[in-house]
Order: C-alpha cells, then structure tokens, then sequence
C-alpha cells in the first residue's frame, strides 16, 4: 500500500485498545490510529466537532472500526449517525466487538455496516484480525469516490 491509511478506532476497553495497537504494531502497519473511548467522542471527530475540528490534525479516517457497547453513545447510535449523513455514509465501518448476538450482527447490517467481526481473545488472534483488516479493507477494496486513499 503505498498511502497511509487513516484509522479511527472506536473502543472503551483499555485492554483490547491496547491489543488492537500493539497487533497494528506487529504486523508493521504504518496506518495512523486515532482512538474514541466511547460513542460521543467518536461522533465528535467524525463530525469534526470541538477539538477535532482541525482536520489537519485529525484527519478524515478512511476507516472505522467500531466496537457496539460504549458509554455514553452506543455503537449503533455512532453507525446510525455516519450512515445517515450524506458526507459520512460511504465511510467504510467495520464493527469490531465481543457480541455473537444474531440480533446485534443483523441490526449492524441493517444500519448499514460494511463489516461484522468477532473480537478474538488472543493476541495471535488479533495479530490476524488486523491484517485481514488491512489485506482486504486497505489493499484490495476500491473506495467509494470520496474517500480514497
């Protein structure tokens, strides 16, 4: 890939923040990561809102991967929100989360999602996540116009 890639990682889990960076790391990824702790913030730099209004600073992610269950605004609330907006819709967003649920699987779909994984429990299992994520979703897949990399 010869462009870096912009990542916004959606997560409230310190530990699994932490192994999603450090698999990033592993697998010498030189994507810039910026992390929300929860939906609101997420929704914030999304929108370009309070301190993320300096977009040369943060940046238009080309990517989102959004865990479901945050404080303050859940995942679906941040997914429904991207997908309703005209300049944010054809953002790619990948769910990342724990839930095996059909019905939260089906609801993410049904709001708009590009992608669903499982979080996997294992450092090993990350490590692949993560580069499956950046061979298909940061190689091979065309962008929609817009958000191209």
């Amino acid at each position: 890939m010869e462009k870096n890639a912009h990542i916004l990682l959606v997560e409230d889990n310190r530990m699994d923040i932490e192994l999603t960076l450090d698999a990033f790391k592993e697998a010498r990824l030189k994507n810039t990561i910026q992390v929300a702790k929860n939906g609101e913030e997420a929704l914030d730099y999304l929108f370009g809102r309070g301190k993320y209004a300096d977009r040369e600073s943060y940046p238009m992610p080309n990517l989102v991967l959004l865990d479901l269950k945050l404080p303050r605004v859940d995942g679906f609330e941040v997914l429904r929100q991207v997908k309703s907006e005209p300049i944010l819709k054809r953002l790619p967003v990948v769910i990342l989360t724990s839930s095996k649920e059909e019905g939260d699987r089906a609801l993410s779909y049904d709001i708009g999602a590009n992608s669903y994984l499982v979080k996997p429990v294992s450092f090993d299992g990350f490590l692949g996540v993560v580069r499956q994520i950046e061979g298909y979703w940061l190689t091979l897949n065309v962008a929609p116009p817009g958000n191209d990399l």
